[in-house]
């Protein structure tokens, strides 16, 4: 049968449903209807439109990108505009990078077209080597390598007796997000910073080079932001409100994201010119690259010039807004977004991602025009402005905030995908529902479904010599097919930030990975579609699944007449959360005592060789007890109440009325925001979540009950003590809220 006859005839049975609230008769022809809507030759057709030409914020392309998805949302029926806002996006003006001495070099900070990739052909220019938010600035310094730049790197270089003060830094990818590297050397006094891929991380090391291979090549440069999005990501001028034309504005000098010293990403081969010009001590056997050559640290004789200087205006940011209203619960919203702007053509990072969800949108919008309506209304929203830090999401959150307190059910969120084995994070009060779609989709390389394949690889790789403790008491829990699967806690990174970070909305986002090595184009000029084809996802199966996963997700989350959340999945990854949190204090207790009779005896100094450079360290705090039983025994509550919840649920969900079921939606719509007061973590109020947050020292990644732990970690002790109180105050009033809908559900 032809796919539209079959679509249109799964579709029949279904159009008298249409005015009726009742759930469909067979919510399986409903999804089988969907699932054949979904086609891999359209979303071929349409990353190669998409990917055309370079689509960066304020470039032509991203706008008519902008209004083509806006074309389609309107084509397939949806209520769809564009909703603009004005962020302080800087652009490049000039950069320069050149080696002054010992031997003159001059870094060619760009990437050649390759032959036979639409690098070769695009017509509109490529952004340089450039790093958003970095501070301007014309320097010369002697350089230091830093190897990846995080804190065990600078405490490693105070053992070698080392300082980046007065220096330029170069600090490779990996390890940690990219605007922590140039954050922690400013706070160290360097004037500068230097990023370059190292071929050991993404380049010839992993695998072949691209075109030959998926790898980065020798001239390959990844770009990005170095907003400190620690402290809040979004447009730097307008912290906590929506970037409109009529908003008030920081003065750009007093905006604490954009950083104070000049930054430049460089390739590798130009990076290995640099690095072997300086002198110093060799570097530990973990610092060691994959260039040809002898790591050193510096300073001396290296000395750099390193000049940027860029264009610091508004540039207007183009988010696609896409509504199709619910037709029981219309104020009940189910949100679902994916970016459309990249680094250059960005085929993979992120309209990979972009595809699926013109394919979801599609698939949903043939299925109301043959009479299907959600309960739930669908927000589809294609953001712009992510990759300088989240700002299209983030300011369209700022300005719905209100709104979406009160309607926000769910934030479905993707990015890049390529072949793979399905990998969530995000709220885990969502495990459930995930572990019921992922068992409901079939893998296409194995047969097997979705769930039982990623089942196989966590107990798999829980036999690896390195795995931790952590990842061997998954794999036992991924054996027992009586428990769901976990999700991973979600920090940041794309744009579900706003959503449950700030708000306390939940969150779930997704992709396929695992199997294709596709970052060695991450951000490069060469994130093309060829390359996407070629290397990431041949024939778009594994995209076309990624669709049908988040579409399956997207048609149960909006017709269900209950709510999605089970607590006990929740309850025990927190719980989870708190053991580690005890064993960190434990830790940090052991090491300060361990370090202080280390520099008693001389240790440090006498295990030192004399003739490398070297210094003690600084010595550590003494460590000071935390009484974490408030937060213990609200965890306590929160296991006994949820498993109340969930057992409840099983057992009477079916029975309630229409009046108790408004009234258990009506506690569990907004119950994940109990999470996030607005008291915020210290010293980033814009983070209300206490759960979870992107780490200070981690960027995208995510630190569990974030105020407790990271002020342990921090041995900011008066902290620790304050957001334990505050941190059980907001898991209590979760676990209040779930004991009343459990009465509701008791009939009590």
């Amino acid at each position: 049968m032809h796919r539209a006859a079959l679509v249109i005839g799964l579709l029949l049975p279904l159009a008298a449903q249409a005015s009726s609230a009742a759930p469909a008769k067979d919510s399986a022809t409903l999804e089988q209807a969907f699932d054949a809507d979904i086609r891999p030759d359209d979303m071929r057709a349409w990353l190669k439109t998409l990917s055309a030409e370079p689509n960066h914020v304020s470039s032509p392309h991203d706008k008519s990108n902008a209004e083509w998805i806006l074309a389609r949302f309107k084509e397939w029926g949806w209520d769809a505009h564009i909703e603009t806002f004005q962020a302080l996006y800087p652009t490049p003006v000039s950069e320069a990078l050149e080696l002054v001495s010992p031997n003159p070099y001059t870094a060619t900070l760009i990437e050649p077209p390759i032959p036979g990739d639409s690098s070769a052909t695009a017509t509109d220019p490529a952004l340089p080597a450039y790093a958003a938010y970095q501070g301007d600035g014309d320097v010369t310094a002697p350089l230091v390598y830093v190897n990846y730049g995080m804190l065990d790197d600078y405490n490693a270089l105070e053992r070698e007796g080392v300082s980046v003060k007065g220096k330029i830094v170069i600090a490779r990818y990996g390890k940690g997000w990219r605007g922590l590297k140039p954050r922690l050397a400013q706070e160290r006094g360097a004037v500068g910073c230097i990023i370059y891929s190292d071929p050991a991380d993404d380049g010839y090391a992993v695998d072949d080079t691209y075109p030959n291979g998926p790898m980065r090549p020798p001239r390959g440069i990844q770009r990005g932001s170095v907003a400190d999005m620690t402290l809040y990501p979004g447009d730097p001028l307008t912290p906590g409100v929506g970037a409109t034309a009529a908003a008030t504005r920081l003065p750009i000098s007093e905006a604490p994201t954009i950083l104070k010293i000049p930054v430049l990403p460089i390739s590798y081969a130009d990076a290995q010119v640099f690095l072997q010009a300086l002198g110093g001590n060799t570097v530990p056997p973990a610092w060691r690259g994959g260039l040809p050559i002898t790591y050193r640290i510096g300073p001396g004789p290296a000395v750099a010039h390193l000049k940027v200087k860029s264009d610091w205006s508004l540039k207007p940011v183009y988010d696609v807004i896409a509504t199709m209203k619910g037709s029981t619960f219309p104020d009940e919203w189910i949100v679902r977004g994916n970016h459309h702007d990249g680094w250059v053509f960005g085929a993979e990072d992120p309209l990979s991602g972009q595809v699926a969800l013109l394919a979801e949108a599609r698939a949903l919008g043939t299925l109301a025009a043959h009479g299907w309506r959600p309960k739930r209304t669908l927000v589809y929203a294609s953001w712009d402005g992510e990759e300088p830090m989240l700002i299209g999401s983030t300011e369209w959150v700022e300005t719905h905030a209100e709104e979406l307190r009160k309607k926000a059910i769910l934030y479905v969120n993707t990015d890049t995908n390529r072949r793979g084995y399905l990998s969530v994070d995000g709220s885990q009060d969502f495990t459930h529902f995930v572990n019921e779609v992922a068992s409901a989709m079939t893998d296409p390389e194995t047969g097997a479904t979705v769930e039982e394949r990623l089942r196989a690889k966590v107990r798999v790789d829980a036999m690896a010599p390195d795995a931790g403790d952590s990842a061997r008491e998954t794999a036992k829990r991924a054996a027992d097919a009586r428990e769901d699967f976990p999700i991973d806690a979600v920090g940041s990174g794309s744009d579900y930030t706003g959503f449950v970070n700030h708000l306390g909305v939940p969150a779930l986002n997704l992709e396929y990975t695992g199997e294709a090595n596709g970052g060695g184009a991450y951000h490069s000029r060469y994130d093309t579609f060829e390359h996407f084809t070629r290397f990431s996802d041949p024939g778009f199966v594994y995209d076309s699944l990624l669709a049908r996963t988040v579409g399956r997700m997207m048609l149960r989350a909006s017709s269900s007449d209950a709510p999605l959340q089970r607590a006990g999945d929740f309850a025990d990854a927190v719980a989870g959360d708190l053991s580690d949190v005890k064993r960190l204090a434990e830790e940090k207790g052991r090491q300060a005592d361990i370090q202080a009779g280390l520099l008693r005896d001389r240790a440090f100094a006498l295990a030192s060789d004399p003739a490398r450079s070297h210094a003690l360290p600084t010595a550590l705090k003494a460590p000071q007890i935390v009484d974490l039983t408030e937060l213990e025994q609200a965890v306590g509550r929160l296991k006994v109440r949820a498993k109340r919840y969930d057992t409840a649920f099983a057992a009477h969900v079916s029975e309630l009325d229409e009046t108790r079921s408004a009234r258990l939606r009506a506690l569990m719509r907004d119950i994940d925001q109990t999470l996030a007061p607005d008291v915020g973590l210290p010293g980033r109020p814009w983070y209300k979540n206490l759960v979870y947050a992107p780490g200070r020292f981690t960027g995208y990644g995510v630190k569990t009950l974030p105020g407790v732990r990271e002020a342990i970690e921090e041995q900011r002790y008066a902290d620790a003590r304050r957001y334990t109180k505050l941190t059980a105050a907001a898991l209590d009033a979760y676990s209040a809220r779930l004991e009343l809908a459990t009465a509701v559900l008791s009939g009590h």
